[in-house]
C-alpha cells in the first residue's frame, strides 16, 4: 500500500469517469434488488445484472461484487493501468484474470462524484474473513452517519480527527478552506492522500499520530471525529479502525474534554460514538462531567444495545463469529463488561460549542429523523445563541413564529369537549414530539409573528379569566423551552 502512487490517481479517475463509474450510473446498471443484496453482502443478484461486458460492468464486478474479471475486459476499462495498478497493491493479475486487492467505490456529495479507495468489505457472500489489524474501513454506515450530522457552513480551518480512508476529510474539503485529517494507521494515512488525489483535493494536510497530538497548539473552527469508539477492555490485539487501545469509552471521554483547547470560540465539535451505561449512574450525569462549563453541548442517545447483543455485534464484525474461539472471546469480553458494571452501551451523537452560555441538552432520542441531521442541530445552537442573548423583558418583547413543519395533534373519547392529550410533533429535523396543555397550544398556534411573547400571554390571561402575572411567570419559561426545542422561532 506504501507503494499507491499519487501521480495514478488522475489517470484512474479519467478512467472511471470514461466508464461512467459513479454512484449514480452504478445503481442504475444495478437495480434496486441488486443494489439492495449488496448492501447485504451478497453478490449474485449483481452478477447476474452485469453480464454485458462493458467498462461500467467490468469495474462493479471488479471492484464492488470483488468478482475475478477477464485481464481483457479489465484492460478496455482502465487502459493501460493494470500493470501500474497491481503494483500499487490494488489488483492481483494471475493467468489471464484480475481480482481486486483494495476496493475503489464511487461517492456522491450532493453535485460531486467522488470515489474512495478502502480495503475490500468483509464477509461477502457469507465468506469467513479475519481482518488484520491495520485494516481500512470504506464508506459504512458509521461514516454515512458522521456526514450527515456534520455541519456543513464555510469554516477556516476544519479537523477530521481518525481520518480512516478519508470520507469525512473529502465532506469537509467543501466547505473548509484547509482541512487537517490525522490517523495512527500508516495505511489509512496512504489511502487518504490518495482518495484526495483522486478527487481532486488539495487543501487536506494528513498527519500522523494520535488524538490531538499531531495538531498540539493548534485552533479550529469545526472538529469532525467518529472516532475507534468500540468498547472494549484494553489488550494488543485490536483492530485500529474501531479499537482505541484504551478501555472503556475512555476516547470519547478524552476527545469530548479535550477538543474545547483546540477550537477557536463558537468552534464545534461533532462525534458519533458509543458510551457506557453505568448501573451506578445514568448516563446523562457521565456525559455531562465530561463538558466543559460554559460550553453548549446538544448530546442525542440514538440506540441502546445491551451487553451481550453488542459483544455478539463487534466479534461478528471482526469476523470471529462462529470461528473455534468465538464462546472464550465472548465470555472474556462479556465477563470484563459485567465486571465494569456497564448495563448497556449507548450510542449517539456529541455536539459541542466552545464559548457560549452553558446550555446543555442530554436527550434520548430513538425515533426517526431527518437526514441530514446537520441543519437541525444548527438550528439548535443558533437558537440557544439566540436565548442567550435575551433577557426576561427581552423575551417578552420577541415575537415568535411556530415552525411551519409543526403539526397539532388531539387525542381523546369521540365526542369530548376538550381532548384528553394534545401533541406538537415536528415533521423535520429531529422530528421532536411535546405533549402540551390547552394554553401552550394555544400559544404556539397563535405564534405568527404579529404579537410578543408578553401581549399573547396577556391575551390568553383574559381568555381564560388567569392572573397575568401567573400565568406569565409560569409560561414564560416554557415558551423558552418551545423555543429550544425547535418548535418557535423568535423574530
Amino acid at each position: 500500500m506504501d507503494g499507491l502512487d499519487l501521480d495514478l490517481a488522475p489517470r484512474l479517475r479519467d478512467a472511471l469517469l470514461a466508464a461512467d463509474f459513479t454512484f449514480d450510473h452504478v445503481v442504475e446498471r444495478l437495480g434496486p434488488r441488486a443494489h439492495g443484496a449488496l448492501a447485504r453482502n451478497e453478490t449474485a443478484p449483481g452478477l447476474l445484472s452485469t453480464g454485458s461486458g462493458d467498462a461500467l460492468d467490468a469495474l462493479i464486478r471488479l471492484f464492488l461484487l470483488q468478482a475475478d474479471v477477464a485481464r481483457s475486459a479489465v484492460d478496455a476499462a482502465l487502459p493501460g493501468l493494470a500493470e501500474p495498478l497491481a503494483h500499487a497493491g490494488l489488483l492481483d493479475l494471475a493467468a489471464g484474470r484480475v481480482r481486486a486487492l483494495l476496493d475503489c467505490r464511487p461517492y456522491a456529495e450532493e453535485e460531486r462524484d467522488l470515489w474512495v479507495v478502502s480495503d475490500l468489505t468483509p464477509g461477502m457472500d457469507g465468506a469467513a474473513n479475519v481482518m488484520t489489524g491495520d485494516y481500512v474501513l470504506g464508506i459504512s454506515p458509521a461514516s454515512t452517519s458522521l456526514a450527515h450530522l456534520t455541519m456543513r457552513r464555510p469554516v477556516a480551518r476544519a479537523l477530521d480527527l481518525g481520518t480512516g480512508c478519508g470520507v469525512q476529510a473529502l465532506h469537509l474539503a467543501a466547505h473548509s478552506d484547509v482541512v487537517v485529517a490525522t490517523d495512527v494507521n500508516p495505511r489509512a494515512l496512504a489511502m487518504t492522500r490518495f482518495n484526495c488525489a483522486l478527487n481532486e483535493v488539495a487543501q487536506v494536510d494528513v498527519r500522523d499520530g494520535s488524538l490531538f497530538e499531531p495538531v498540539a497548539g493548534e485552533r479550529f473552527d469545526l472538529i469532525a471525529t467518529n472516532p475507534p469508539f468500540v468498547i472494549s477492555p484494553a489488550n494488543t490485539e485490536r483492530l485500529v479502525y474501531r479499537d482505541s487501545g484504551l478501555p472503556g469509552d475512555t476516547v470519547v471521554e478524552r476527545i469530548v474534554r479535550e477538543a474545547p483547547e483546540h477550537l477557536v470560540d463558537g468552534g464545534w465539535l461533532q462525534v458519533l460514538a458509543n458510551w457506557v451505561i453505568s448501573k451506578d449512574t445514568p448516563w446523562q450525569e457521565r456525559l455531562a462531567e465530561w463538558l466543559r462549563p460554559g460550553d453548549d453541548a446538544l448530546v442525542v442517545q440514538r440506540e441502546v444495545l445491551d451487553p451481550a447483543a453488542y459483544v455478539e455485534l463487534w466479534l461478528k464484525d471482526s469476523g470471529h463469529h462462529g470461528g473455534p474461539d468465538y464462546l472464550a472471546r465472548h465470555d472474556a469480553w462479556l465477563r470484563w463488561l459485567d465486571d465494569q458494571r456497564v448495563e448497556g452501551i449507548g450510542f449517539g451523537w456529541i455536539n459541542v460549542r466552545t464559548a457560549g452560555s452553558g446550555a446543555r441538552e442530554l436527550l434520548e432520542w430513538p425515533y426517526e429523523v431527518e437526514q441530514p441531521i446537520a441543519p437541525a442541530i444548527a438550528k439548535w445552537g443558533d437558537a440557544v445563541a439566540r436565548m442567550a442573548g435575551l433577557d426576561e423583558q427581552g423575551l417578552l418583547n420577541a415575537h415568535p413564529v411556530v415552525r411551519p413543519d409543526v403539526r397539532q395533534e388531539s387525542h381523546g373519547q369521540p365526542g369530548a369537549e376538550d381532548p384528553e392529550t394534545i401533541v406538537l410533533r415536528q415533521q423535520r429535523g429531529l422530528c421532536r414530539a411535546r405533549q402540551v396543555d390547552t394554553v401552550e397550544a394555544a400559544l404556539v398556534g397563535a405564534s405568527d409573528g404579529d404579537l410578543s411573547v408578553a401581549r399573547l400571554l396577556d391575551a390568553l390571561a383574559s381568555l381564560l379569566e388567569r392572573d397575568p402575572a401567573e400565568l406569565t411567570a409560569h409560561y414564560l419559561p416554557v415558551v423558552a423551552e418551545l423555543v429550544g426545542e425547535g418548535f418557535l422561532e423568535l423574530g
